[in-house]
């Protein structure tokens, strides 16, 4: 009697196991393979798992094992592919199969649908031949065009690639230096062999569309798709096939595209490396930009990490000579820095007087200089971009007859307003945290009172003000709120690149890597919102932001025309952030936060990790936490070189009626860590249910380097 075949799967559930199933070769017509994507009954239903395991044995009566229901019409994964989600799993602590399953896209984890896929791909694939539509190309910057730190960075990159292993290269630019061109005309060597495929990595989805018209300039005769969170379901599934079996040579995309299996992956670009938006912050809490690096290592091929603000990690990876360390230290076509002016908010001589001759007619929020600026501005027909990175009317709603405020009753925040057309028909108040929407009261609930104050400024209320104060300009508002209606971001940005706009007042959405060619002066108001706050990363965050804003200025001014302008209000123009940012100097301000972290001990120069627990008390949450501190020190863990601090709540204490409190723990080693989370992990999965707790039902979760505590 011939043996059996037992497979080991694993499943989209918080479990470490994977579960044996029988493999009936007759029925599946082919023999089982690593990687290969199966439907299996479990728990009572059918779910989608991974084969990770093939043998003959189990330890478990072979009579009792259930059998594989049917095959995924995929390829299995490739052996990189596989190694790249067993790293993950381990180093981010979560389970092989709830890393696996949720990198696939929707399309291909329907069993139902198996059977009409084929048809489907082969459907698209005539359809896209059809298709008359030219993608549009634009940017394209040849290497005659480029100056002379562009050819020399160029030179540098393709000697690395012709070494024909792995390297990882910082390139760091001033913004409008050019480094798109040279990572594009980079990959353009590495692209001639045909099976050849490139992986670019953006942060956001709206810095897509721009990158996918360059790119295509420069590889009109190459396949490329673009994956990321904004594209229908139908469409991201066959984006991420195409690249799954090697068509498509070139994957655009945002952190998800980093889990893409790849066949020929040959390099990989990491644009705005420093960007938060690249770790996950929900499901597996993984670094894009980490697992990129890892990525090229294993398959030593080159990486390119690009930023004109890098991190304080990879520009110390840099400085110390782990990285390849290449500079673009001026703007590509010559143009000067923009000039930058900071506006003491509290200097009385900043601000309007009743009787002052310019003050304009309409309230506006804005300082006497920065009124001044734009008027001038809108003279020289130059555009004007004015970022506050608070989205809605008003961030609270208040009774100034007995102190109301708009609290959300879900959440440790408050209800933002959000003026008539924004969300609905009718102004409402929303929360930022928990989704939660609710008309705006006509009369205070507490007291009575109709007289109710919107305090503070959105992005809507900026608007507002600054349509009356130059009712002649064209005023565009770009937050997530304008994007999401019948105009998406791409077609806002086009106004703006096309002239229709005079001032755009818009978030952060503004700031990252838009090449306008018309900005004359930028402005950030409210510059010290983030300023002071207790995550240590604060001011890194601040500052790439402003440099990135700051850098949408005289992008397009050559040699001797005038440079942007760029306003930043604040109450602190004395700040670090500030002065570092007034003389363009990044580096000078990567050395002192690199000083201050190196004698706090925190990371770089130490490495963290976070415990989170959810519960419907806090005291449930932070005692939770405590017994599990008293548990790690009973397992002798805690050393001179790892530290585990005392529970506390976390700073958006409530979301959703659900309280979070957090554990921070922090080494001195790498390995000293990873190895206490492997202890730690097992220890609470040892008197839990998945990841929640037996007694309490506490859920937790283990997050390796965090970004934000």
């Amino acid at each position: 009697m011939p043996l059996p075949i037992v497979v080991q799967v694993v499943v989209d559930k918080p479990l470490t196991q994977g579960f044996d199933y029988l493999w009936d070769q007759e029925k599946l017509g082919i023999e089982p393979k690593l990687g290969q994507l199966v439907e299996v009954p479990f728990a009572g239903t059918s779910v989608v798992g991974m084969i990770i395991k093939v043998s003959n044995h189990s330890e478990f009566d072979a009579r009792k094992l259930k059998s594989v229901s049917q095959i995924a019409p995929l390829p299995p994964l490739d052996p990189a592919s596989l190694r790249l989600m067993n790293f993950a799993s381990q180093y981010y602590i979560h389970g092989l199969g709830e890393t696996i399953i949720p990198a696939i896209p929707q399309m291909w984890k329907k069993p139902s649908e198996w059977e009409k896929i084929p048809k489907k791909v082969n459907a698209a694939k005539e359809k896209k031949q059809r298709k008359e539509k030219v993608d549009v190309a634009e940017g394209y910057i040849a290497e005659s065009q480029m100056n002379s730190a562009q050819e020399a960075a160029l030179y540098k990159l393709r000697q690395l690639k012709s070494e024909n292993g792995f390297s990882a290269t910082l390139l760091q630019g001033q913004t409008g230096s050019g480094k798109t061109a040279v990572f594009l005309n980079w990959l353009k060597n590495i692209l001639d062999d045909k099976k050849a495929q490139a992986l670019i990595l953006v942060p956001e989805i709206n810095l897509t569309p721009q990158l996918e018209r360059r790119v295509r300039a420069y590889f009109p005769d190459k396949k490329m798709v673009v994956l990321h969170s904004g594209i229908s379901e139908g469409k991201r599934g066959l984006a991420w096939y195409e690249a799954f079996i090697g068509d498509a040579q070139i994957v655009l995309g945002t952190r998800l595209a980093a889990l893409t299996p790849l066949p020929n992956l040959r390099a990989i670009v990491v644009d705005e490396e420093h960007d938060p938006s690249y770790k996950q912050q929900d499901g597996i809490r993984y670094s894009a930009r980490d697992l990129a690096v890892w990525r090229a290592h294993d398959l030593k091929i080159p990486i390119l990490l690009s930023s004109a603000t890098p991190s304080l990690e990879t520009w110390m990876a840099a400085k110390a000579g782990r990285y390849e360390y290449l500079r673009l230290d001026q703007r590509a076509q010559g143009a000067g820095l923009p000039k930058v002016y900071l506006i003491n908010t509290r200097d009385p001589q900043t601000q309007f007087s009743p009787g002052d001759p310019d003050k304009p007619k309409s309230k506006i929020a804005f300082s006497k200089p920065l009124v001044s600026a734009i008027a001038k501005n809108l003279l020289n027909k130059k555009q004007s971009l004015v970022m506050i990175n608070r989205r809605g009317y008003a961030p609270v709603l208040s009774c100034n007859a007995c102190s109301w405020l708009s609290k959300c009753n879900q959440c440790s925040s408050y209800t933002v307003m959000h003026k008539a057309g924004a969300l609905g028909r009718k102004a409402v108040l929303s929360c930022h945290h928990c989704g939660l929407v609710k008309p705006v009261p006509s009369h205070c609930p507490d007291c009575g009172n109709v007289d109710l104050k919107a305090l503070g400024h959105g992005t809507q209320k900026l608007e507002d003000e600054v349509d009356n104060a130059w009712p002649g300009a064209q005023v565009l508002r770009i937050d997530t709120d304008s994007s999401r209606k019948s105009k998406g971001a791409e077609e806002l940005f086009q106004e703006i690149h096309e002239g229709k706009v005079d001032i755009v007042v818009g978030t952060q959405m503004i700031a990252k890597g838009h090449d306008y060619q018309n900005i004359g002066l930028v402005a950030v108001v409210d510059a010290d919102s983030r300023l002071f706050s207790q995550d240590f990363r604060a001011a890194e965050r601040l500052f790439a932001q402003l440099v990135q804003v700051a850098g949408r200025a005289g992008r397009s001014s050559k040699d001797g025309e005038l440079v942007g302008d760029v306003y930043l209000e604040t109450q602190f123009p004395e700040a670090p952030v500030f002065q570092y940012l007034l003389i363009h100097d990044v580096d000078g301000f990567l050395a002192q936060m690199a000083s201050e972290r190196e004698e706090a001990k925190l990371p770089p120069f130490s490495y963290q990790a976070l415990i989170h627990a959810e519960a419907k008390s806090l005291n449930q949450a932070l005692r939770f936490l405590s017994s599990l501190k008293e548990r790690i020190k009973a397992l002798g863990l805690i050393t001179s070189g790892l530290r585990v601090y005392d529970p506390v709540p976390k700073s958006m204490m409530r979301v959703a009626n659900i309280e979070r409190a957090q554990l921070v723990i922090e080494s001195d080693d790498r390995r000293q860590l990873q190895d206490a989370l492997e202890t730690i992990d097992r220890e609470l999965r040892a008197n839990s249910q998945g990841r929640i707790s037996k007694q309490e039902r506490i859920r937790w979760l283990i997050e390796r380097d965090p970004i934000s505590i």
